[in-house]
């Protein structure tokens, strides 16, 4: 029995499905109670510190577009099996780097988990929106990245606990610690990326178990690109939509990781380094959690374009207030944004899909690839911290909303304008 004849192969494939994003939002997570842990371990400035971040947007620019290569090739579900393997290798790596007592062998390592995390990306986004309706891909890979939320936030709380109980991580500043003390931290980051790799290789195992199930699941998926990779550079919505997704990345991102040392200062909440992990973990990654959850509800009678153009102005106005406020108030309007964060990854990623005109893997991995022009972002956020302060660098993030809610009202247009006709620009293509 095939796909077309139970439809509830589909379904049962998007719940399996929806566990990778569960599994690559928990592990990537801790990304911000690592840069915090190793800023001490290592005595880095934020610029420096932001580098774990970096190495993900560089794997990102690097491998996205081979991914999606490979994912047109040997399909999606294999592509996923070999992307579980590649990240549980990358967290035993870094396990291996800390003992070497050096920063740079640990970003190396960071790199090999970031290479698996991008292929992963580039299989599982067009791979959930495919499992069901055309017509319904906003509602399911908005469904699917609100479990990828449940991980963020469950992560951050694990990382904050793992890697955040140190005495030296409540000194404000950079401390200086001596060499047994960087194995005492280094030894907490250990023991929670051999939690994460034994996680992933549970991933790997029930994913070669449902591994034929998939792959029938999804069958028109399976079949070889029609376009060349290069082709998706000629469509004008691809590349507006990969400037979009990377703007995006790299404010979520960078704001996440300044965070807990944002809330951490005297002039906004002043508390504890762990505390200010527990308030990132459950306002703004949990707002982002719940704003995909409520706007998994509202995309059912709400057009995409509108409610993207709507949060991305929230954030825009959010960034403004923290740049001109102080205390309490800019601390909970920098969290509130993760709530506004919620549905737009997952909605300039289908709008671009339905607008770009040409396959889904290539069109993927191009918006994947756009996601290393996003670690422009960090730097920028870095060096605005180190400079100006941590309050001021919001003004990067401000910047990048803003072009979201363009993104945003240009695709509300076109598809006005586009409304009565089949134009294959605007038009949702046929699934490769």
């Amino acid at each position: 029995m095939n796909a077309a004849e139970d439809p509830r192969r589909p379904l049962l494939a998007f719940a399996a499905v929806t566990t990778l994003f569960f599994a690559w939002g928990f592990i990537t997570s801790n990304n911000d109670p690592l840069i915090v842990t190793l800023r001490a371990a290592f005595s880095l400035d934020y610029s420096e510190a932001l580098l774990t971040q970096i190495v993900f947007f560089l794997a990102y620019g690097l491998l996205s577009l081979p991914s999606a290569w490979l994912s047109s090739r040997i399909g999606p579900v294999d592509t996923i099996l070999a992307s579980l393997a590649v990240m549980a290798c990358g967290c035993v790596a870094v396990v291996f780097s800390t003992g070497a007592g050096s920063f740079w062998p640990i970003l190396a390592a960071l790199f090999v988990l970031a290479a698996g995390f991008t292929a992963l990306q580039v299989a599982a986004n067009p791979l959930a929106a495919e499992l069901g309706p055309p017509q319904r891909s906003h509602f399911r890979l908005n469904f699917a990245q609100a479990f990828n939320s449940l991980g963020v936030v469950l992560g951050v709380h694990f990382g904050s606990q793992v890697m955040l109980g140190d005495p030296v991580l409540r000194t404000s500043g950079r401390p200086i610690v001596d060499a047994a003390r960087r194995d005492m931290l280094l030894a907490a980051v250990d023991r929670a990326f051999l939690i994460m790799a034994a996680l992933l290789g549970a991933l790997l195992l029930l994913f070669a178990l449902l591994r034929r199930f998939l792959s029938s699941a999804a069958p028109n998926h399976r079949r070889a690109m029609p376009d060349r990779t290069s082709d998706v550079l000629r469509s004008r919505w691809a590349i507006f939509g990969a400037a979009a997704i990377g703007l995006y990345v790299g404010a979520e991102v960078s704001i996440g990781s300044i965070m807990i040392n944002f809330l951490n200062q005297p002039n906004v909440l002043g508390v504890p380094l762990e505390h200010a992990g527990g308030y990132l973990a459950n306002f703004y990654w949990g707002g982002a959690l719940v704003g995909r959850l409520v706007g998994t509800l509202l995309l059912t009678r709400v057009r995409a374009a509108r409610l993207l153009a709507t949060c991305g102005l929230a954030a825009v106005l959010l960034c403004v207030t923290v740049i001109v406020s102080h205390g309490p108030v800019a601390g909970y309007a920098a969290l509130a944004i993760g709530l506004f964060n919620s549905i737009m990854f997952p909605t300039i990623f289908t709008i671009t899909l339905e607008r770009s005109g040409v396959s889904q893997s290539s069109t993927s991995g191009l918006l994947c690839l756009a996601i290393f022009g996003g670690a422009i972002l960090p730097l920028a956020v870095g060096a605005m911290a180190d400079r100006f302060g941590l309050g001021l660098s919001f003004v990067v993030p401000l910047a990048a909303y803003a072009f979201i809610a363009l993104f945003a009202l240009a695709a509300r247009e076109s598809a006005a304008s586009a409304a009565p006709s089949h134009d294959p620009a605007t038009s949702v293509p046929p699934i490769p």
